[in-house]
């Protein structure tokens, strides 16, 4: 590829679709950073995406604008990161961004830095070539901030002091006194219904995000309070009608399966188009439990057909799991997944239209930018078979046959750009969704294609035992993160109660063994985002609350406290505390910020229920699949085979003693082996939510 600029080696989609660019793009790393000190000009650095929409708008506006090029590459050292492959630089200059200018950032990030220290004095988003938005135009941005460099020198390295302290004063205020109790799992459920968008579903106004960690806590605090004999069905109902809102609606993609970033309206009718395997590992799981819990089709089939996509789209030849789906195809956001009615028509019989067309809205007025439609779930299939003048079942079987032409017809059309890079972390969360819906539906395929995941990160992501963050085209780089490790072990863990399988688990306890030795912080408790041999940086963030994933911190504590109770190992089990008590003064501030370390406290609170069974054959995967049959989310089942070998810590004395039995233990205390299926019945059914299926 021809470039002019220094973007043209990386493996990174998002860089390399800047690497034509007239701007003197070069990526973060010592040769920026030097030339930045040598020349004493500020860096521009640039953060966004492959799939980000506003990121191509301002790409196309400015980027690779000749005059405007022309004008950064005479004022400024210009750095490009992809935010995806590195969210250690991502949520340093986020958090300065809204120090600086009081407000939530996004992307593309548009940040200016100190060439010495990399201390960002001003900053933005998405800025337009002209004046409009009530925003300069950049060009008028970029002389601006030139000119105060050069005429504020003093004034910027005053500020240069301010904004490290209030970075380093972003780290929690907990510590060793703290005091754990449940007060905070009852604050957050309040502040969810507080939240909770009754008619429509979900959390706030438009724009409105899927945020699975919240449907995620209140079915966990709803199964919490039926163990506990006061059963909180509300929360049970925000959750479920939450997700069945998304599922009907424009949010969810009614041809292909699968779920868009966010909805811009509160009906969850018109989507940001761009798919996000983030998103997506989360809801699949949601739409497993969902259909555990009810029994309700939609859930099933929302959770086949997210997996379905997964497999079809996202999944490497090589197993990992590809990144995102583009928004935009063709220069314009949404045109691969909207419809005109006569392009319906010309692929549909007449009856298969009549049902989709009063099902989906094809029968009212256009519902995307005034011009072309796009399905949303605006009546029943009861509705839609009465319009069509046909028995309900059949109209579910021409919405099917009809669903699968339109996908075939979509298939021909120019697809969105895929960021094919394989992250780690968001491999982890999508080995999990597709753990706990091959699980939970009885689906082989989806646990074989979590397996594949899981074994290409090991064989392509480590390099002398340590795990990297992104693979791409056969090279794997950047040392991982938090998330990486923590959300990998949630995956392994998930997918070892699918099924057994030598050397899986102690790659999850490797994985642990790293988090302790290179990122925790055995001064003060919690883990830092980034290992301690990694790059300096202006601030080293302890990230406790979610944002679009879970916290590090959370779901670290979560499975080590797991993992420690398991192989009884203490030194876990004392992490997680330490890193409940680091984040305590943070949880209490703002219970519902803290959805994944609050699944942490509650385990702490009440240590999970783990079954470790041992036998051979159909009596073993029978037993399996009773302990997995109905919603416990704070029980976990492993299925270990007589003959598995190198088991370690407390499972080593799990032993077999012929016929199949379980261990059953809460935290620590352990029952007498069960060796009898209908005494294994009765003790499941005290940890399980009534009425599942």
């Amino acid at each position: 590829m021809a470039t002019s600029n220094r973007l043209g080696g990386e493996t990174s989609p998002y860089l390399l679709q800047h690497a034509r660019n007239p701007v003197h793009w070069m990526p973060w790393g010592d040769e920026a950073l030097a030339l930045a000190r040598e020349q004493d000009r500020p860096i521009l650095l640039s953060v966004g995406y492959s799939a980000c929409h506003w990121c191509h708008v301002m790409a196309h506006e400015s980027f690779e604008d000749e005059p405007t090029a022309t004008l950064m590459n005479a004022l400024f050292v210009n750095v490009k990161v992809d935010r995806e492959e590195r969210p250690d630089l991502d949520r340093i200059y986020q958090s300065a961004h809204q120090l600086l200018i009081r407000r939530a950032g996004g992307w593309p990030l548009t940040m200016f830095l100190t060439p010495d220290g990399h201390v960002p004095f001003f900053g933005g988003t998405y800025f337009p070539p002209q004046a409009r938005y009530g925003m300069p135009s950049f060009k008028e941005v970029l002389t601006r901030v030139a000119a105060y460099f050069r005429e504020h020198r003093d004034d910027i390295r005053g500020q240069r002091d301010d904004i490290l302290r209030a970075l380093a004063s972003i780290e929690p205020e907990g510590g060793a006194g703290a005091t754990l109790d449940a007060t905070p799992l009852a604050q957050a459920r309040n502040q969810l219904e507080a939240a909770y968008d009754s008619h429509h579903g979900g959390f706030g106004d438009a724009p409105k995000f899927p945020h699975p960690s919240n449907l995620e806590r209140l079915l966990r605090h709803h199964a919490a309070s039926v163990i506990d004999a006061h059963a909180d069905e509300t929360a049970l109902t925000m959750s479920l009608h939450s997700l069945a809102a998304m599922i009907d609606g424009g949010i969810f993609d009614q041809l292909g399966g699968g779920f868009y970033r966010y909805s811009v309206d509160t009906q969850w009718m018109i989507p940001h188009f761009e798919k996000m395997l983030y998103d997506n590992g989360p809801l699949l799981q949601l739409c497993a439990w969902s259909w555990q819990l009810t029994g309700e089709a939609s859930f099933a089939h929302a959770a086949r057909a997210t997996a379905a996509w997964v497999m079809r789209e996202m999944q490497s030849p090589q197993g990992g799991y590809r990144s995102s789906l583009d928004a935009d195809s063709e220069g314009e956001e949404g045109r691969y997944y909207v419809w005109q009615p006569q392009q319906v028509r010309s692929v549909l019989e007449a009856r298969e239209y009549a049902v989709l067309a009063a099902r989906f809205g094809l029968d009212r007025a256009p519902n995307f930018e005034d011009r072309a439609w796009h399905l949303h779930g605006f009546e029943s299939l009861q509705h839609a078979a009465r319009a069509a003048g046909v028995s309900e079942q059949h109209a579910a079987e021409l919405l099917t046959s009809a669903r699968n032409k339109l996908l075939a017809a979509r298939e021909r059309r120019v697809r969105p750009g895929l960021d094919d890079k394989i992250l780690a972390s968001w491999n982890g969360l999508m080995i999990k969704g597709m753990s706990v819906a091959g699980r939970v539906l009885g689906e082989p395929r989806y646990v074989a294609s979590a397996e594949r995941a899981l074994d290409f990160v090991r064989a392509h992501m480590m390099r002398d035992r340590q795990l990297l963050a992104s693979w791409r085209s056969g090279h794997a780089h950047l040392n991982a993160y938090l998330d990486d490790h923590a959300l990998l072990i949630d995956g392994v863990l998930a997918l070892l109660e699918c099924r057994w399988r030598d050397g899986d688990l102690d790659f999850a306890r490797n994985l642990a063994d790293a988090l302790l030795e290179r990122f925790h912080d055995a001064q003060l408790g919690g883990f830092f985002f980034t290992s301690h041999d990694h790059e300096q940086l202006i601030a080293r963030p302890k990230p406790m609350t979610d944002d679009a994933l879970p916290s590090g911190n959370g779901v670290a504590a979560r499975v080590l406290g797991r993992l420690g109770h398991l192989l009884g190992e203490a030194r876990y089990l004392e992490a997680a505390a330490s890193t409940l008590r680091t984040a305590w003064t943070s949880i209490e501030r703002y219970p519902h910020a803290h959805n994944a370390l609050l699944g942490a406290l509650e385990e702490h609170l009440r240590p999970p229920v783990c079954v470790v069974l041992r036998g051979d054959g159909p009596e073993l995967e029978r037993w399996r699949a009773r302990a997995g049959a109905r919603y416990a989310p704070a029980r976990s089942v492993l299925a270990i085979p007589t003959q598995a070998v190198g088991l370690s810590g407390l499972l080593a004395a799990r032993e077999p003693r012929g016929g199949t039995l379980a261990y059953v233990c809460r935290g620590l205390q352990c029952e007498t082996p069960i060796t009898d299926f209908a005494c294994f019945e009765a003790v499941l059914r005290a940890t399980e939510v009534a009425g599942s299926m």
